[in-house]
């Protein structure tokens, strides 16, 4: 006699995903409860890097509208990340070395954008539209985070209204992406989790305003960014979503309005706000009318609790030394440049202003030269960090000089508190007058000291790039960790 549906679900709730397909083939009725709505409340996606075997192309297409098919309509939980265009571009020439050395057209070269980048931004455009399609009616959905690193288009102007002309109907795609997801917004009824980062074309300043004044209501998070002009989040907007706990956006959009908004006795306390910093864009988005000492300080009266994440990508110390606000309760810092260099001074003022707030603090510079910033310093600004900075959970330092005594010294003043300790091998350095003294080989020296340091064993890191992560999509990653952990 056959197994009830219902008993066959059940046994499909206690086995892993990968146990599901496998007993999903004892016949055609096992395969039909295996679609069973309780089974898959959340759906976890990366689409374009050939994770999941196969490259971005239409057999890729192809799965995921499977996949929207079966459950766009009734998942709970969406998160979905496109890989950067520049892999479709590699998966459609079939070489692997493509993305790497396969760049977009610069500007001025040619008038005409290549087949290869029509192409792949088509294919981007068609994977896009397929998932809104298919989500778009769900009015179960609470938690929707999508990622789609476009960042190498922004750079090269691609995205440009005369070059998408010239992407195969682009322009109706995008309309047609923004015309679905405003209405997924104002069809929901639950939303709690809003992310947005980078998708091309998607959000623009007029989305939050179909937002149905239910999930207004529910929201918890939001995090909206984009290559574009202008702020995506106004305050009148804002003032609708007066239960947020977490909120990302872009520094240049949060204003002295917009914080001063945050600051309302009537709303949610803010327990966590991460923001962006782009050097690139503050020509087009100047930081004029950002949040003051006075908005920092009202915010934290009446959001105790409020943690702070800021990557800064490209800026100056200029612009350092103005944005960190004393009274901003920063917890994460991420310096991430490709030749901007920042000054002890920056270090010197972080390390005094948050010495009781920070836990996490990325120094990355993705350039050969390795400045030293302890040069006409009687003590090394990160050995200070780490000492004033008695929180400090996670240091990561790669593309400047990093004193192999100083290293021990931070190992030392921290120790097992210090969870990563993330140094890249080259950015090390000796000092000529202490090897005169060592026995033995100086990097294993190094190596027994800091893991005595530390209380654990530990070694530097010896591919870079395992430090070195895109600025994006890490700061869309670190984004919801950060968030999530409240």
């Amino acid at each position: 006699m056959a197994l009830p549906s219902e008993l066959i679900v059940h046994i499909f709730s206690f086995l892993s995903d990968r146990d599901k397909l496998r007993a999903s083939a004892v016949c055609s009725r096992w395969r039909e409860c295996l679609f069973y709505p309780a089974l898959w409340t959340e759906l976890k996606l990366r689409i374009g890097d050939g994770c999941n075997g196969g490259g971005p192309g239409s057999e890729e297409t192809l799965r995921l509208e499977f996949l929207m098919r079966k459950f766009g309509s009734y998942v709970r939980e969406l998160q979905l990340e496109l890989a950067p265009i520049e892999s479709y571009v590699s998966s459609l020439n079939n070489e692997p070395s493509a993305a790497r050395t396969d760049q977009p057209p610069a500007p001025g070269s040619d008038p005409q954008v290549p087949n290869r980048w029509k192409d792949a931004m088509a294919t981007y455009l068609d994977q896009v539209l397929c998932v809104f399609t298919g989500i778009h009616n769900n009015r179960n959905l609470q938690k929707l985070s999508l990622y789609g690193d476009t960042c190498i288009l922004q750079q090269e102007g691609l995205l440009d209204s005369p070059n998408r002309h010239q992407i195969p109907q682009g322009d109706k795609k995008i309309n047609e992406i923004q015309q679905l997801f405003m209405e997924l917004l104002s069809n929901s009824r639950q939303l709690r989790w809003l992310s947005c980062s980078f998708m091309l074309g998607l959000v623009t300043p007029c989305s939050l305003a179909y937002l149905s004044n239910r999930s207004a209501e529910t929201l918890q998070h939001l995090s909206l960014l984009e290559h574009q002009l202008g702020p995506l989040i106004s305050p009148s907007e804002m003032d609708r979503l007066s239960n947020l706990t977490s909120l990302g956006l872009d520094f240049s959009d949060l204003t002295s309005e917009l914080c001063g908004l945050l600051a309302s006795p009537r709303r949610t306390p803010l327990h966590r706000l991460s923001l962006l910093l782009n050097g690139a864009a503050l020509e087009f988005k100047p930081l004029d009318g950002t949040a003051t000492e006075d908005n920092w300080k009202a915010l934290v009266r009446v959001s105790a609790n409020l943690r702070v994440y800021i990557m800064a990508l490209e800026v100056d110390s200029s612009v350092l030394l103005r944005v960190l606000k004393p009274s901003l309760p920063l917890e994460r810092l991420h310096l991430d440049s490709y030749s901007t260099l920042v000054t002890d001074a920056t270090l010197e003022l972080i390390s005094q202003q948050y010495n009781k707030t920070l836990t996490h603090f990325l120094l990355l510079r993705d350039d050969p030269d390795l400045p030293d910033l302890s040069v006409n310093r009687n003590e090394d600004p990160l050995v200070l960090l780490a000492w004033r900075c008695t929180r400090l959970a996670v240091l990561v330092i790669h593309g400047y000089t990093v004193w192999s005594h100083n290293l021990v010294a931070i190992s030392r003043l921290r120790g097992s508190s210090l969870r990563v300790l993330g140094v890249s091998e080259e950015s090390i350095d000796f000092d000529p007058d202490q090897l005169v003294c060592m026995e033995g080989d100086p990097g294993h020296n190094l190596i027994k000291e800091v893991s005595l340091g530390l209380g654990r064993v530990w070694r530097p890191c010896l591919d870079s790039s395992l430090i070195l992560p895109e600025p994006s999509q890490h700061f869309h990653r670190e984004l919801h960790t950060f968030s999530m952990g409240m």
